[in-house]
């Protein structure tokens, strides 16, 4: 349990005591942008392994202890909810979006696709991935790794938002008032459409592609029916 909690606290605190402060700049400033992504991309990757690694031992261990018993319905849920993980994730991460680390100046450009349902969407990817798990679960070990994995996903779209309002200004400030942090906010509040056109096709059967594969081998990769069981 310890190497869990050690590496889900060194995996948050990178990024929000290092990507999502000043001392991002002066690390820059001092190895220049190339070398610090190269190197802040190896240290995350590496943190996630070993966030992985030490997830099954925790489950295991005896001071892994149940918290919490998810009601029956909770596990019926997992299908939708993963699907639209699986969409805001994947179309997030292949998208133009300003919100992306080196995309900044796109917040100039008028929001197009996903970035019409939030700004953020592979970290909303993310925090519903993780905070589905969290409840389902129940257990100490998985309050720590999704429970650590949400709080960053979820808190980064506020951390970000806060970046890009210093570096760009106004022109973020525009961008922002068309769009929403919380996924289709901005539609239900009217200050945006859904334009299913602009959402790229081959982005679409790609997420939903992998949400298959993941939904049908998750027994056997995890042990665990997707719907429960």
């Amino acid at each position: 349990m310890a190497s869990l909690i050690a590496a889900t606290l060194c995996f948050v605190a990178i990024h929000l005591f290092v990507s999502g402060t000043g001392l991002r700049g002066r690390l820059v400033g001092l190895m220049g942008e190339g070398a610090y992504t190269g190197l802040f991309s190896a240290a995350s990757l590496a943190l996630i392994v070993w966030m992985s690694m030490s997830y099954g031992p925790a489950l295991v261990a005896d001071s892994n202890a149940f918290l919490w018993q998810a009601p029956a319905w909770w596990a019926h849920l997992g299908g939708i909810v993963m699907l639209v993980a699986f969409l805001l994730g994947v179309l997030g991460m292949l998208s133009p979006n300003p919100g992306a680390v080196g995309q900044a100046g796109r917040a100039a450009e008028a929001p197009r696709g996903i970035q019409r349902v939030t700004r953020h969407p592979f970290l909303w990817g993310v925090g519903l991935w993780a905070v589905f798990h969290l409840v389902a679960n129940g257990d100490l070990a998985s309050l720590i790794l999704f429970g650590g994995l949400a709080v960053l996903a979820l808190g980064g779209t506020i951390s970000i938002d806060a970046k890009r309002r210093r570096k760009l200004g106004a022109v973020w400030e525009a961008y922002a008032a068309q769009t929403s942090n919380l996924p289709f906010a901005a539609i239900v509040g009217g200050r945006q459409r859904l334009a299913l056109r602009e959402f790229s096709w081959w982005r679409v059967v790609l997420a939903v592609a992998a949400y298959g594969v993941v939904f049908a081998l998750h027994p056997m990769l995890f042990g665990v029916s997707p719907t429960g069981g």
